[in-house]
């Protein structure tokens, strides 16, 4: 696989990918949160292209924040305990790829390095 830095978000309170959740991502350096780029999840949860392409991706923290509250009110929940999840990790090696699945309820979320 290419390198760089893509996600997944997928419901597991409808079984499925999660359509329409804003991804945010930062790069963390000195105290300071440097906001790189944006994107909104497809309707297989992904986004469309990486969030850091081969010629981007260097080493550092980052951040990635999901706008899981936005993505449950549109869908009429009753109730949402989450409305941001910020996921922070680390990027060693920029020869590798990345990828951070997010697996969401209304109250609760998982994260792993995923392939």
């Amino acid at each position: 696989m290419t390198a760089g830095l893509t996600t997944h978000v997928l419901d597991t309170s409808r079984e499925g990918p999660a359509e329409g959740v804003e991804v945010t991502l930062f790069r963390l350096e000195d105290g300071d949160r440097e906001r790189l780029t944006a994107a909104t999840t497809n309707p297989d949860g992904r986004v469309d292209e990486p969030l850091l392409g081969v010629d981007d991706i260097e080493a550092g923290t980052f951040e990635l924040v999901f706008e899981v509250g936005d993505y449950y009110r549109e869908r009429s929940a009753e109730s949402t305990f989450l409305d941001e999840v910020p996921v922070r990790f680390v990027i060693d090696d920029p020869t590798e790829h990345y990828h951070v699945p997010l697996l969401l309820s209304p109250g609760s979320y998982t994260t792993y390095r995923g392939s």
